[in-house]
């Protein structure tokens, strides 16, 4: 068994499509066919069931994936540990933030990591906030990035910098009108939210325990599963949302949104890593420059 065997089931695993695997492997689809049919075969199991033209990871495949997402997990702290020892002149930093930091306040930090370290690869990816800690918990990335606040044993958590949620609504919103809002003005509008385990629906629902408000006592019009599909319906007239001021500037910018008078929830982004795995001179590295940065 190689690592290469173990690197190409992860991925077909992801997909469950050989085809799609293949080009995101850049290798042909025979080569990873193969791959897959070898460790099969060399160990007696089936890993997919193969259903007409798809192939469907079954029970056994499921069980092998934790364990081949682990050993890949160890190869990539320990490929670190040996670049460490080269400086950073080169290796590879994995990072996962969550949406409104990726989209917003990350890219000037990732450009600025880059010019300072060129020869680190960095691989960066997005999901909502219980996504990202999944992912630094699993060995998966090794640092991440939320807007909530993450307790979890195997996980540290430092604040690095910190944003405000605000409320918004369209220009012809009745709340619009200058005048302030209150959480008991809550129950008088439709909202648009973020989908259970984002960042920023966790800053909702806290204000809304905090206040004695549940959930059901608010007409929830639509949850949406990212910060684009939530202001296109805010500025479509649905209803009102609360929201990071990143995530907004550009449509209070151009006003297409307006920032009702509500007082800000400042919100702090939070750096997580792993407690008990390897952390890299490239990780403390965007650790400290990002700090530096921290508005």
């Amino acid at each position: 068994m190689t690592l290469d065997q173990l690197r190409i089931f992860v991925e077909v695993a992801a997909r469950e499509h050989i085809t799609k695997a293949a080009a995101a492997l850049n290798m042909t689809q025979s080569a990873v066919s193969a791959a897959v049919t070898a460790l099969e075969s060399r160990h007696g199991v089936t890993l997919f069931d193969r259903v007409g033209r798809s192939i469907i990871l079954n029970q056994t495949g499921r069980v092998f994936l934790k364990e081949a997402q682990s050993v890949l997990s160890r190869a990539k702290a320990a490929e670190a540990a040996l670049n460490d020892l080269a400086g950073l002149t080169r290796g590879e930093l994995s990072i996962m933030a969550s949406q409104t930091i990726a989209g917003h306040w990350l890219p000037a930090r990732l450009v600025e990591y880059r010019r300072r370290y060129p020869g680190v690869t960095l691989d960066v990816r997005i999901g909502n906030t219980g996504e990202v800690a999944d992912a630094v918990e699993g060995g998966h990335v090794e640092v991440g990035l939320v807007e909530g606040k993450v307790s979890r044993p195997l996980l540290s958590s430092r604040a690095v910098a910190t944003d405000e949620m605000i409320l918004v609504a369209a220009p012809g919103h009745p709340f619009a009108n200058g005048r302030k809002i209150s959480v008991n003005d809550f129950k008088e509008t439709t909202w648009v939210l973020r989908e259970p385990g984002s960042g920023t629906r966790l800053a909702f629902d806290s204000l809304l325990s905090r206040s004695k408000i549940g959930p059901t006592d608010l007409d929830i019009a639509l949850v949406l599963p990212g910060n684009e599909a939530v202001l296109g319906a805010v500025e479509a007239g649905l209803g009102i949302t609360l929201i990071s001021r990143s995530a907004a500037s550009a449509e209070l910018r151009g006003g297409l949104l307006l920032q009702l008078l509500f007082a800000p929830i400042p919100r702090p982004f939070f750096l997580l890593h792993h407690k008990q795995r390897y952390r890299s001179k490239a990780a403390d590295a965007f650790g400290a420059l990002i700090e530096d940065r921290a508005p």
